[in-house]
Parts: C-alpha cells; sequence; structure tokens
C-alpha cells in the first residue's frame, strides 16, 4: 500500500484549515485516511502557531516509506525533519507565447523607429556639406 503525508481540508467556505494526514494513494483529499499527524491554519499570521506537526509519528511514518507532498515536504523541512532540495525553473518567470510576440514587435518597433532616426540625422549632415560644397 503506498502511503502519502498530505492535506486534508477542513474548515467553512474561505476560512480554510487543513489536517496533515497519513493516508493511502488512492483515499480522495478529504476522504479516509490512516492517522491525522499535524494541522495548519493558514488564516493565523505567519510568526503564530500555524503549523503543528507530531514529529514522532511523522518519522516513524517516513521510515516506513510514506512520502510527503511537496507542501507537507516545506513544512517538514521547515521543522527539521526532511529536507526539501531547492528548486530551480528559470522558464517560470518567462512570459507566455503571446506575450513574447507582442515585445518582439515592441523591440521591432523601437528598432524600426531608430534606424529612422539614424537615417534622417545622416541626410541632415549630408545636407549642409552639399550646400557648402555647391556654393564654392
Amino acid at each position: 500500500m503506498a502511503l502519502k503525508i498530505r492535506l486534508a481540508r477542513a474548515g467553512s467556505k474561505k476560512r480554510p484549515y487543513y489536517h496533515v494526514v497519513i493516508a493511502d494513494v488512492r483515499s480522495p483529499r478529504d476522504g479516509r485516511f490512516i492517522e491525522k499527524v499535524g494541522s495548519w491554519n493558514p488564516m493565523l499570521p505567519k510568526d503564530g502557531e500555524r503549523i503543528v506537526l507530531n514529529e514522532e509519528r511523522i518519522k516513524h511514518w517516513l521510515s516506513n516509506g510514506a512520502l510527503p507532498t511537496d507542501r507537507v515536504l516545506r513544512f517538514l523541512d521547515e521543522a527539521g525533519i526532511a529536507k526539501r532540495d531547492a528548486r530551480s525553473n528559470p522558464n517560470k518567470a518567462k512570459p507566455g507565447k503571446k506575450a513574447q510576440e507582442r515585445l518582439d514587435a515592441a523591440k521591432q518597433a523601437e528598432e524600426d523607429a531608430k534606424a529612422a532616426a539614424a537615417e534622417a540625422e545622416a541626410a541632415a549632415a549630408e545636407a549642409p556639406a552639399e550646400e557648402a560644397a555647391a556654393s564654392e
């Protein structure tokens, strides 16, 4: 039986409260679980007692092969129970496909404007030189 350490939502509408539970991977999120090993109240301030974990039971279940979900692994890393590797996704910060097309179009328009300004400057610089040569 594959086990997960995951969150089960409790609390009312727009007032979330989560239980940290040990559950079979096949059971639904808020359905049957084996044991409750903690809680998370995201409504409390960050410096308060938002997360309560039963470290002894979590260590027991980790040794029996239970795998924590991403969010629970963050909590366990914060508590010093498990190690969470830092993630690096440089592509996440990039804009979407349509936004990149708009940026490319704006850059192209800017380059065209610079080229036109450079041509106008060159033409203006040549015009007085031609006038001076013609007057001599």
